[in-house]
């Protein structure tokens, strides 16, 4: 097997909690040596390839695998009947078939999966196998399909497709306001655009069950889905973290778990998929597009009255996150802001669309891009600056959201805005021009004619951790023990390293809590206990907060069996005034101490059905933006001169890495505002590639100053607060702002294109 699967991560250098130590898996990235899932091998495997359905709707009448066996090299072909368990999946519902049976639901659905002796082989032999469609007409509009003559594209939901409504009423539900706004928006579909595509290797098991090693975000929630598709027990589904290149919510989600044990049980050799760039595109969910229709009411002074809100999400055709996104949107629909009267309807809706479910921001994005929007437009109708407007209603500790909700902890949205506006502003750029600093870069579109600057804010609300009563919780063995003659401590963990330094985080919380330096940290997998998902910015919370109370267990074992102390520093039991009692390695002699650990936030609850109320959120997280950027008004080309950002994170326990989380989450909320969309026509996907699908590169990233604050959470370990998704919701609206700014255009849709600014 690989390293990055075997092998544990050695972090040392004496980091702790609020520094920023070198991280054990960086150099090995830089320089191209850490070992991916793709890269995983093992000896005499087979390669897996997967049939997808061409068309979005389709009843599948007839297959035929016998030319696909019959090509010299295939070991295996299976379809739907194959399936030794349940045909049904789905992280919160399972309503998605591991391979279709009798129809497909959107382009791109497996339909069948085959393992051979080499990859082209195994390609080629998909290709062969022989399925009759009936094509069906697609519902691709989420509003039509609300209709009540719409098909029913999943016959056993009651609701038809509908998946979730949510309902938020609080307040006066007929109130009158001075000054009444409204606008309609839309947000496109999104992808996560990871760099590293689906992939993992399933090794066969002498107990007759499996070992996969895969690229995911949270292993235990695969293998309780995968053990029932499989209909074995999950102790005998054994899940291994292999080095993942990136997530953002799309790994959530099952892609070829299944499929690899599946193709590695029935020929009894290893099976390793890797999906192309093209594949992966049908092979994870994307962000909801959304249409989303508000009216604010304010009074002359400017102080908010209602918030009127109806959002549409488009969750594809199966529902992985979807009522768990409609939940988001619905509660933080009306944003940062103290609003006395607040209706709100959310549907999140069934298509033949491709399917959608997690992404960085998770419904909340799309709400923010409405509600901010929907700021701009009530501060030019009152006369009054975007950024007054927004201090005057701003949420603050004891307000009280739509829910009802109290925010209960530090809210210092009004602070936040006023730092990103009163940065200075860049410079304008001036003759002789640098192609670079301008509009279209080096094509040489302009040399400053037809370039109008425009300043633009935003600022943002999100949920941290799982929400609505979910039992959010996450598992942390740790074990000191002498080794070579030093103390050492080892975490063990089943939380994902998805890129976001949590490797890091946990070394420097052991290091923090045992008075360490060595740490362990041993790869993640289900022998032991889950630590949730790697989403919803809650694993510095929940695992951080799972490593510090095993630690703390730890020292209250070590200190009794040392017979003195108040705790562990330097690798000594030392006393409350820093004194040097015992030294750990004779306390500890040959009898580690280990300690396992399930570890809670406080519980929230679910949402009441009819008004929406309740303690839905264990944490708020806020994030503000200024966008200043040069538009070619005359060619409809954007350049993002500087995003700054000010953020609230409660605690920097590795200050480094929070400002590459607000970083990279600013970048992807770029990439929505100017660039980003998955292009769906009557169901089809147009632009499955890197080519036509643009993200932002270095060169379209500007200059970001940041302000980072810590006001500490008091419910939350360390203080700490979520910090990846904010800057996600906050950047994508500053930017659209200020692209209206400087062409007086409405621009009510996300990403903008040139033909909005020019058209």
């Amino acid at each position: 097997m690989s390293r990055a699967t075997t092998e544990s991560l050695t972090a040392t250098g004496g980091g702790r909690v609020g520094d920023s130590p070198q991280r054990p898996d960086g150099n090995l990235k830089v320089r191209g040596e850490f070992a991916y899932s793709s890269d995983l091998w093992h000896e005499d495997m087979l390669w897996g390839a997967t049939l997808r359905s061409p068309h979005p709707h389709a009843r599948i009448r007839g297959l035929d695998v016998g030319p696909a066996l019959a090509v010299p090299g295939v070991y295996a072909v299976l379809t739907h009947s194959d399936v030794p368990g349940e045909n049904l999946y789905g992280l919160e519902h399972p309503d998605q078939p591991v391979l279709a049976g009798d129809v497909v639901r959107y382009q791109g659905e497996p339909v069948a999966i085959v393992a051979a002796d080499h990859p082209e082989t195994a390609r080629r032999a998909a290709a062969r196998v022989r399925v009759d469609y009936e094509v069906l007409e697609p519902v691709t509009d989420a509003e039509t399909a609300l209709r009540a003559d719409a098909p029913v594209l999943h016959p056993t939901n009651p609701d038809g497709n509908l998946v979730r409504h949510v309902r938020i009423r609080h307040g006066d539900p007929a109130p009158a306001a001075d000054v009444v706004v409204s606008g309609e928006y839309t947000v496109g579909m999104q992808d996560q655009a990871f760099l590293g595509p689906e992939s993992g290797l399933a090794v066969p098991a002498e107990d007759g069950g499996v070992d996969l090693y895969v690229a995911t975000q949270w292993l235990h929630a695969d293998q309780r889905q995968v053990a029932r598709a499989l209909g074995l027990p999950a102790e005998r589904v054994r899940l291994h973290l292999a080095g993942v290149g990136g997530a953002f919510g799309a790994r959530e989600d099952l892609s070829m778990q299944v499929h690899a044990c599946m193709l590695a049980l029935r020929t009894g050799k290893p099976v390793k998929i890797v999906y192309g760039r093209e594949e992966s595109f049908f092979g994870h969910v994307h962000r909801h597009p959304a249409v989303l229709r508000y009216e604010h009411g304010a009074t002359r002074d400017g102080d908010l009255v209602y918030v009127r809100a109806e959002m549409i999400l488009d969750g594809g055709a199966y529902a992985s996150t979807t009522a768990a996104v409609t939940g988001n949107a619905a509660t933080l629909g009306a944003g940062p802001y103290r609003v006395p009267n607040v209706h709100v309807d959310c549907y999140g809706v069934y298509t033949n669309n491709p399917p959608c479910g997690a992404m960085r921001g998770f419904g909340a994005v799309q709400a923010c891009f409405a509600y901010e929007s929907q700021m701009d437009k009530l501060a030019a109708a009152l006369g009054m600056s975007e950024v007054d407007v927004r201090v005057r209603n701003a949420v603050e500790q004891g307000s009280v959201m739509p829910t009802g909700q109290v925010v209960d902890s530090a809210a210092p949205v009004a602070e936040l805005l006023a730092l990103v506006r009163d940065r200075p502003m860049p410079p304008a750029p001036s003759a002789p021009y640098d192609l670079r600093e301008l509009p279209g870069g080096v094509s040489n579109t302009t040399h400053g004619e037809g370039v109008v600057r425009g300043v633009g804010y935003g600022v943002g609300v999100k949920n941290v951790g799982f929400s609505e009563g979910f039992d959010d919780y996450s598992t942390a063995r740790v074990r000191l023990e002498v080794v070579g003659g030093e103390p050492v401590a080892s975490v063990h963990t089943a939380a994902a390293e998805v890129g976001q330094g949590l490797v890091t985080l946990k070394a420097q919380i052991a290091r923090t809590e045992l008075g360490v330096e060595r740490v362990v940290i041993l790869p993640p997998d289900t022998s032991v206990g889950s630590a949730g998902s790697s989403s919803a910015s809650r694993q510095s919370y929940v695992t951080g907060g799972a490593v510090r109370a095993a630690c703390e267990e730890v020292r209250a074992a070590v200190l009794a069996r040392a017979g003195a102390g108040a705790g562990l520093a330097g690798g000594k039991v030392v006393s409350a005034g820093g004194d040097v009692l015992a030294d750990l390695v004779e306390v500890l002699g040959g009898e580690p101490v280990e300690r396992t650990v399930e570890w809670r936030h406080r519980p929230t609850e679910a949402l009441d059905p009819s008004t929406g109320k309740g303690f839905a959120h264990v944490q708020y997280a806020f994030a503000a933006h200024r966008a200043v950027v040069d538009v070619d008004v005359e060619l409809g080309l954007v350049r993002v001169v500087e995003l700054a950002c000010a953020q609230d994170v409660g605690r920097a326990m590795n200050p480094d890495a929070v400002l590459g989380q607000i970083q990279g989450g600013s970048a992807q909320g770029l990439g929505l505002a100017v660039m980003e969309e998955i292009q769906v026509v009557d169901g089809v996907v147009r632009n499955p590639s890197f080519t036509d699908y643009l993200i932002p590169t270095v060169l379209d990233m500007p200059t970001m100053p940041i302000d980072v604050l810590e006001y500490a959470d008091p419910h939350a370990p360390y203080g700490l607060r979520g910090v990846g998704e904010p800057p996600t919701l906050s950047s994508t609206p500053a930017i659209v702002a200020a692209i209206r700014a400087a062409t007086g255009r409405a621009l009510t849709r996300a990403p903008v294109r040139p033909e909005h600014i020019v058209g």
